[in-house]
């Protein structure tokens, strides 16, 4: 059965634009191994700010990828996780790896016709 691919790409563009934003990736790939509370998540990539993470988790959120649990307290306890469509982010990112690691094979180079 061939697989078909949209022409206009729509499906696809919203996968990237999900990808695309900054740490997105590396948050949904952090949540793959499980519920994580929000300061896991901030010591899991020096540089990233909790302004930034914080706006990132709300968008995974909107989108249906991530959902945030609150545990009422005190002190109130927050977590996170992937939802089941977040978790088929796993799928893409093991795609993605394999392809990079195709990319990054050294190809032999190719012979010039005359």
């Amino acid at each position: 059965m061939a697989k078909t691919v949209d022409c206009q790409c729509h499906a696809f563009q919203l996968a990237a634009d999900v990808l695309g934003r900054p740490w997105s990736a590396l948050i949904l790939t952090a949540l793959s191994a499980g519920p994580r509370r929000f300061g896991e998540l901030a010591d899991t990539a020096a540089g990233l700010g909790t302004k930034v993470l914080s706006a990132r988790l709300k968008e995974l959120e909107a989108r249906g990828l991530v959902q945030r649990d609150v545990e009422p307290g005190p002190p109130v306890r927050v977590s996170y996780q992937l939802t089941d469509q977040g978790r088929g982010f796993g799928h893409v990112a093991e795609a993605i790896q394999r392809w990079g690691r195709e990319l990054s094979e050294p190809r032999a180079p190719r012979s010039r016709r005359a």
